[in-house]
């Protein structure tokens, strides 16, 4: 049970006055004995005296001071420094303050016009002499109360803060200095009257954004001044007086002052978070400070070790634990959850509440006081249902920012720290009946992995012969009243925790034992990636990983060994041109053998098996979890941009006059361009592939990818129709794959050949010297420095280098097959140039048909495709919509050319490239899927 209220309040560390407050007492980072500069952590001495700490010098039960009182802790050295998740959270919140604030700025110009209106109206009739007190006083006070609060931290020697305050200041100084710049030369006027106000000498106007008061702002906030109430008090009433001083002289707006305070908090945080915050986090001698507030007599506490491979973020949930020691008694498992910590995974867990329908999730960012009562209930609650989990026995705050739960000791080891043939199945079942437990009160536990599940010793080992008990641990994160769907989720998941240590027939058994056939069968809707934890996720994706090596291992090794045999053969043969095809036949077929007998199913798909085995009839059909997914979400962001650009282009457009002035001769030539692309694009493919396949169902099924352009994005559809149409023709996995990606590698290499050359040629236009461009000289030198920054940085280099040695594991051995035919080879070159020039040309024919022809060059219509179809094919949008427009419209305006004509002819190349093929692609798509062709 928790404590009385009394025993439970922070009579010994509240801020600024006991000495368990971790900034001042004897647990702070930059003077106790946990020092960084003294070396590594260490088992430290308490000095609990009387005289210094009356919290640590006596028990509430009237424990005297003897040699009991120096105990000892044993814990990593906690870092000076933190980067707090909630400073971020603040951070971007400031930022999103700040864009509303300008956007009500530029489009509600009548409603901030009224505002200030009323205000001046309002403030008008105060006294004069009101208005020059508060002035002086503000203006007095802004300076004063800093100056005091920076006095008040070093005289407690927290020198740190002031320095965070300092370096906070200089930054919004200088972002006040440069939004001061942009909003007198740069900003929409809307957005300069909602900020300003002439001052009447000579035409000048107010400051948008107060040189003094913000960086005084971010001052306040860097040292922590709004966490003190006395201090925030006078904090705002001196920030409202000065306001109101302003506001009434009339040498601001509200805008301004809203902007003024968002800018100094957003720049405080965005500080604070960058170079971290002093780590007042409390240690372990604050721990034993609070057990004794409770009762304890604490001899020794051993910080536990995070589980190995553990996600962060679902470790840095779960709290630091400690092992504690008593003078009687048996040992304590303590948890200590302070704010910071709850606080990692935020953005995380927001976007699982976000994606994720149907399933309660709980809040994004608890308070400390909340996620203590959850934990205790969930914990009594378990008990009541008759499952095993930790006996909660006590509670307590450790200062303002943490809090402390302690429970009976467990002497087991968790279910991923035995070996595998210590999971036996009785142990198994007994984890199913502690979930059968729970799940009859309608209790979920949403996390039952394999450090949640805790063996007692007797199962740990020993002889082998004990079966073991099972407790459930970290209940924190359960929910009480559960729905069905979040109880099939424990399911689910506890069937691929034990399945990845003991297999999917050995799980589903154990499973089916204890909660029938029922139950497990009708989990199989969310046995998916999605419904499980997150560490489990990693584990799959590891897992997958080291298949698909195994995979291509066995295949590599059957194509070695085939070639060798066809080597060893080669002298005996007589008549070659039969004797090749057998050959072939025969190593195909040892190719396919090699990668049937090395596929594996991954663990859910066995699950699944085992499942239907005992349950034919149940459904297997994955249920819909996502609400939204990122690709999803991406995708509307793009087309919302793209769609307010085509906006805002096409209100300045008269169609009409438009159309009547289009020239239909080159609107004809555009559509003869745009359709020989598809004749281009398969020559491209075609050209990577040695085996023959039918051309001209190859050009029906680059028709086909229009339409599939129109569901997914570009770079991704065209990819995935072409390997399944590779495949259907007879080509083996592997090797449609490597086609692709060979042609899609010489594709990239030609474009960026493409892009220097006519980049080169645009720069070289207007002068007599063959001088480059400075753009693309530019380029050159971002490149370089690209390139420099991955081999220099160990994790991109590694990073590259992984996925390039993929790339070319199955891409090189089939060049090496391209290049014993030369006329292959020169028909995919050809084919990649004659696609770029088809399209170059229908651009040229388009902005021609609006008689923008003479106006700009052919190398700059070529620089302005190739760089918008790269965009294009980097934009999540379905075929770059949004994307493609925007670059090909200003990269034309860029180069000379009108923008009402760039806008018609971008307009007109995108109809003939994009939207006309989409229903003859559809046509081909059908009729290629009722062939078997894709």
């Amino acid at each position: 049970m928790s404590p009385p209220d009394g025993a439970a309040t922070n009579d010994g560390a509240r801020p600024g006055e006991g000495p368990a407050r971790p900034e001042e007492g004897p647990a702070r980072q930059d003077e106790g004995p946990a020092r960084p500069e003294e070396g590594p952590a260490r088992p430290v001495e308490s000095p609990a005296r009387p005289d210094e700490d009356p919290a640590l010098g006596h028990s509430p039960h009237g424990h005297s001071p003897t040699a009991a009182d120096q105990v000892e802790v044993d814990e990593p050295l906690l870092a000076a420094r933190v980067h707090r998740p909630s400073d971020l959270v603040r951070l971007l919140v400031g930022i999103l303050g700040i864009a509303v604030v300008l956007g009500i700025a530029a489009f509600a110009h009548g409603t901030t016009a009224g505002l200030e209106a009323d205000i001046s109206n309002g403030t008008g009739q105060a006294p004069d002499v009101l208005i020059k007190v508060a002035g002086l006083v503000s203006s007095i006070a802004v300076l004063l109360v800093p100056v005091a609060f920076a006095i008040e931290r070093l005289i407690k020697r927290d020198g740190l803060r002031i320095a965070d305050g300092v370096l906070a200041a200089v930054l919004a100084h200088g972002v006040t200095l440069a939004t001061d710049l942009w909003v007198s030369q740069a900003a929409p006027a809307t957005i300069q009257d909602a900020l300003t106000r002439p001052t009447g000498i000579s035409g000048s106007l107010t400051d948008p954004v107060h040189g003094y008061l913000a960086p005084v702002i971010a001052y306040m906030t860097a040292v922590g001044m709004t966490r003190r109430p006395r201090w925030r008090v006078a904090l705002w009433v001196v920030l409202l007086l000065d306001a109101f001083a302003m506001l009434v002289s009339g040498y601001t707006t509200p805008f301004s002052i809203i902007l003024t305070v968002l800018i100094g908090w957003s720049v405080a945080y965005g500080t604070l978070y960058a170079v971290g915050s002093p780590n007042v986090r409390p240690t372990g001698q604050n721990l034993l400070a609070g057990l004794r507030r409770v009762g304890f007599q604490p001899v020794s506490a051993m910080r536990a070790e995070s589980p190995e491979g553990g996600d962060s973020t679902e470790v840095g949930d779960r709290g630091r634990r400690y092992h504690v020691t008593l003078e009687d008694g048996p040992p304590l498992d303590v948890t200590v959850v302070d704010r910071e910590q709850q606080a990692q995974g935020f953005f995380y867990r927001v976007w699982r509440r976000l994606t994720l329908r149907g399933i309660t999730t709980g809040r994004s960012l608890q308070s400390l006081r909340q996620a203590l009562e959850q934990e205790a209930l969930l914990a009594y609650a378990a008990i009541a249902a008759g499952a095993n989990a930790p006996r909660l026995i006590a509670t307590s705050e450790l200062g303002p920012d943490a809090v402390m739960l302690v429970y009976e000791h467990l002497g087991g080891r968790s279910l991923d720290s035995l070996a595998d043939e210590e999971i036996t199945d009785e142990l198994s079942r007994n984890a199913w009946q502690q979930v059968r437990a729970l799940q009859s009160r309608r209790i979920a536990h949403r996390r039952l992995t394999g450090d949640a599940l805790v063996v007692d010793r007797s199962g740990s080992g020993g002889d082998g012969e004990g079966a073991g008990t099972v407790t459930l641990t970290d209940l924190r994160g359960g929910e009480i009243a559960a729905g069905d769907l979040v109880l099939r989720m424990d399911i689910a998941q506890l069937l691929t925790t034990l399945g990845l240590r003991v297999g999917a027939e050995r799980s589903v058994a154990s499973a089916v034992s204890v909660l029938g056939p029922d139950a497990v069968a009708d989990c199989l809707p969310l046995l998916q990636p999605i419904a499980l934890s997150r560490s489990t996720r990693a584990t799959l994706r590891k897992l997958a990983r080291e298949r698909a090596d195994r995979e291509r291992e066995a295949v590599l090794e059957s194509s070695r060994a085939a070639k060798a045999a066809r080597a060893a053969d080669s002298g005996s043969a007589s008549a070659r041109s039969g004797v090749d095809k057998v050959v072939k036949k025969a190593e195909k077929k040892a190719l396919d053998d090699a990668l049937d007998g090395a596929r594996e199913e991954d663990l859910l798909s066995q699950i699944r098996q085992q499942v239907l085995l005992i349950r034919p009839q149940a459904p297997v059909e994955p249920a819909r979890l996502e609400r939204i997914r990122p690709r999803t979400l991406v995708s509307f962001i793009a087309g919302a941009f793209g769609a307010y650009f085509l906006v805002t282009q096409i209100a300045h457009v008269e169609f009409d006059k438009t159309i009547g002035d289009a020239q239909w001769g080159w609107v004809g030539v555009a559509l003869a361009f745009s359709a020989l692309t598809y004749f281009a694009a398969a020559m491209s493919l075609l050209g990577f592939v040695p085996e023959r396949v039918p051309f001209l169902r190859t050009v029906v099924a680059q028709v086909a990818g229009s339409f599939v352009k129109l569901v997914a994005p570009a770079a991704v559809g065209g990819v995935a129709l072409n390997t399944r149409f590779l495949q259907r023709a007879g080509i083996r996995p592997g090797l449609a794959v490597a086609s692709v990606g060979a042609s899609q590698l010489f594709g990239l290499a030609s474009h960026i050949l493409l892009l220097l050359s006519f980049g080169y040629l645009t720069g070289t236009e207007k002068t007599p010297e063959m001088t480059p461009s400075r753009t693309v000289i530019a380029g050159l030198l971002t490149v370089a420095v690209l390139v420099l920054v991955v081999t220099a940085v160990p994790f991109l280099r590694k990073f590259v280098a992984t996925r390039v040695r993929a790339l070319f594991a199955g891409v090189v051995p089939r060049m090496l097959d391209v290049l014993q035919r030369p006329q292959k080879l020169l028909t995919g070159i050809g084919g990649m140039l004659l696609l770029t020039g088809c399209f170059v040309m229908c651009l040229d024919a388009s902005i021609r048909a609006f008689g923008g022809g003479e106006a700009i060059s052919y190398a700059s219509i070529a620089v302005v495709f190739l760089a918008g179809n790269a965009l294009g094919s980097a934009a999540p949008t379905p075929g770059g919509i949004g994307a493609v427009e925007g670059a090909l419209t200003l990269g034309l305006v860029a180069a000379g050319l009108d923008g009402q004509v760039a806008f018609s002819a971008v307009l007109l190349f995108r109809v003939v490239t994009f939207w006309l093929p989409v229903l003859p692609g559809w046509i081909s798509f059908n009729f290629l899927t009722r062939k078997e062709a894709i």
